[in-house]
C-alpha cells in the first residue's frame, strides 16, 4: 500500500476507483513524495471519515449541527481572515464590536456601568479569562489589605457538576477548585451551605447557568443575595460571582426574560456563553462580558493596533479565523430577537414531547424535563425490573445511528447513572418523533434480548463507565 514514486498520473478522464493513487494508503506517519490529484485526496479523506456518526442524530453535544446555506457560505468567504488582525480587518472588528454590544444589551448591562467584552474560540478560554480576572483582582484586593496570599493557595467555589474547563484553570492557575456536592435534592449548587466554604482566600463563586450534567440552573439570585450579605459584614473581601452561562445565557435571554440571573444583580460581575451552543453557530465561538472595565484588572489588557488608533484585546488565543464571529453576526442580524425566541421555544417544546415521551413508559425517573434549558435527563426507576442498563440502551440505539451518552453524575451520586438528551434547533419534530419510535423499539428488543455483561478486569475494584463519558 505504499506509494509508487513511479505511478502514471492521473487520467481526469478516469474514473477515481480506478485511478493508480486510489491504490495509495492515506498519510500515516510520513509525507508522500509527490503530490495526488486534489479529486482523489478528496475522496480519500471523505472515505476516511465515513465510519462517524451523523452529526444531526448526535443527541450528546451542546454544539450547533446546522446553519443556513448562507452563513455558511459567508463563512467560507471570510476564513482567511484573521480575528486578531485589527487593522488589516477594521470591518469584522467592527462586527465583533456589535456582538459584545448587543450580549451587553440581552445580559442586562445598566447604564452606569462601562462594559467590556470579547470573542473567545470557546467557552474554555472565556472561563478562563473570567478566573484570571477574579484571581488577579483578589491579589490586589488582598495586598492591599495585608493577607499572607502565599500562606495558602487562593480558591473558588462552584458546584461539582462543573465542565472540565474550570478543573483546567485551577490547574493552571494554581487555585483549588472548591466543588459544592450534588445530592438528590440539590442537583444545583446548594445554596444552604454554600458559604460554609468561603474564606478570605476565596477569590468568587462561579453560578452556572445550564449544568452539563443534567441542565439545571443554580440559583444566581440566592446567591447574589448570600454574597450581598458577606460583603457588607467583610472588611475588605469583596466576593463576587462569574456566571458561566455557556448554554444558558444564549437561550434565557430569549425564553425567560424575567429571570434575574445577569447584570441586573449587583455582584454578577462577568457572564460566558458559547456562541457555538444555544447561539446558533458551528463551532467554535465564545464570549465574555464583563459589567464594568473595573471587574478586569488592566495587567489582562493588552492593546493593539487599530485604524491608527489602538484597541484593546484580552483574549489568551491569537490568531484564529474570525468567520464564527462573522456567523454570530450573521445570526443576530437574521434572526433578531423573535427569530431566536421562536427557535429556543420551539426546541423547548420538543424537548418536553420527549421528555413526556419517556415518562410514559414508566420506566424513567426525569431528572430535568426541558422546561428551563431543552435538555432532558433521566436515569432508569429503581424499581425498574430490567437485566439491562442504560449503558445497554445507548448501544441500542446507536446502531440506528443515534448518539446518547450515558455517564455517571458527579462525586456523591457517582452511582447514579444517567442518559441526557440534548436539543438543539436542528431537532424538528418530525426527526424527535423518529427518535421516540426508535427508543421504544430498542427498549422491546432489550427485554427479549439475553444482556451479557462485560467482564470487571479492573484491579482496584472500581466500576468502569462503557460507551461515551463526561
Amino acid at each position: 500500500m505504499l506509494h509508487d514514486r513511479r505511478e502514471k498520473k492521473h487520467d481526469p478522464k478516469m474514473p477515481i476507483y480506478g485511478s493508480y493513487a486510489e491504490d495509495s494508503a492515506i498519510v500515516k506517519t510520513t509525507l508522500r513524495r509527490e503530490p495526488i490529484d486534489p479529486q482523489i485526496a478528496y475522496r480519500l479523506i471523505s472515505d476516511e471519515l465515513m465510519d462517524e456518526g451523523n452529526a444531526r442524530q448526535n443527541l450528546a453535544t451542546f454544539c450547533q449541527t446546522y446553519m443556513e446555506p448562507e452563513a455558511v457560505k459567508l463563512m467560507s468567504e471570510t476564513l482567511e481572515k484573521n480575528a486578531i488582525d485589527k487593522s488589516e480587518y477594521p470591518q469584522t472588528a467592527k462586527l465583533e464590536n456589535y456582538c459584545v454590544n448587543i450580549l451587553a444589551d440581552l445580559w442586562n448591562v445598566q447604564k452606569e456601568h462601562d462594559f467590556i467584552g470579547t470573542s473567545t474560540v470557546g467557552s474554555s478560554e472565556a472561563c478562563m479569562l473570567a478566573g484570571m480576572a477574579m484571581k488577579f483582582r483578589w491579589r490586589k484586593m488582598a495586598l492591599e489589605n495585608g493577607l499572607d496570599i502565599n500562606a495558602q493557595r487562593p480558591n473558588l467555589i462552584i458546584s461539582s457538576g462543573f465542565q472540565v474547563c474550570w478543573e483546567k484553570f485551577g490547574v493552571y492557575w494554581d487555585v483549588d477548585l472548591i466543588e459544592v456536592p450534588v445530592d438528590p435534592k440539590h442537583m444545583s449548587i446548594n445554596t444552604d451551605m454554600l458559604m460554609d466554604y468561603v474564606n478570605e482566600y476565596t477569590i468568587g463563586i462561579v453560578g452556572i447557568l445550564g449544568i452539563t450534567y443534567t441542565g439545571k440552573f443554580d440559583d444566581i439570585k440566592k446567591i447574589n443575595h448570600l454574597v450581598d450579605a458577606y460583603n457588607k459584614k467583610s472588611k475588605w473581601h469583596e466576593l463576587v460571582i462569574h456566571v458561566d452561562g455557556a448554554s444558558g445565557a444564549m437561550f434565557t435571554p430569549f425564553v425567560n426574560p424575567e429571570l434575574p440571573w445577569d447584570f441586573r444583580l449587583e455582584h454578577v460581575v462577568s457572564i460566558n456563553t458559547s456562541g457555538h451552543k444555544y447561539g446558533l453557530v458551528y463551532p467554535g465561538i465564545g464570549w465574555i462580558l464583563w459589567k464594568d472595565k473595573k471587574y478586569l484588572p488592566k495587567e489582562l489588557i493588552f492593546d493593539v493596533s487599530y485604524l491608527g488608533g489602538h484597541m484593546p484585546t484580552m483574549a489568551i488565543n491569537f490568531s484564529r479565523s474570525a468567520s464564527q464571529v462573522i456567523a454570530q453576526y450573521y445570526n443576530f442580524m437574521r434572526l433578531g430577537f423573535d427569530g431566536y425566541r421562536g427557535i429556543h421555544e420551539r426546541t423547548k417544546k420538543v424537548a418536553l414531547f420527549l421528555s413526556k415521551a419517556l415518562e410514559e413508559t414508566g420506566l424513567f425517573e426525569i431528572y430535568n424535563d426541558g422546561a428551563n434549558l431543552p435538555i432532558v435527563c433521566y436515569t432508569l426507576k429503581a424499581d425498574t425490573d430490567k437485566e439491562w442498563t442504560l449503558y445497554d440502551l445507548t448501544d441500542r440505539l446507536q446502531m440506528k445511528g443515534w448518539q446518547v451518552p450515558t455517564y455517571p453524575l458527579p462525586k456523591d451520586m457517582e452511582d447514579v447513572l444517567i442518559q441526557r438528551y440534548v436539543c438543539r434547533a436542528d431537532l424538528g419534530f418530525n426527526v424527535a418523533e423518529e427518535f421516540v419510535e426508535d427508543l421504544h423499539g430498542a427498549v422491546e428488543e432489550l427485554d427479549k434480548a439475553r444482556i451479557l455483561a462485560p467482564k470487571d478486569d479492573s484491579s482496584d475494584g472500581k466500576k468502569e463507565t462503557r460507551g461515551f463519558t463526561h
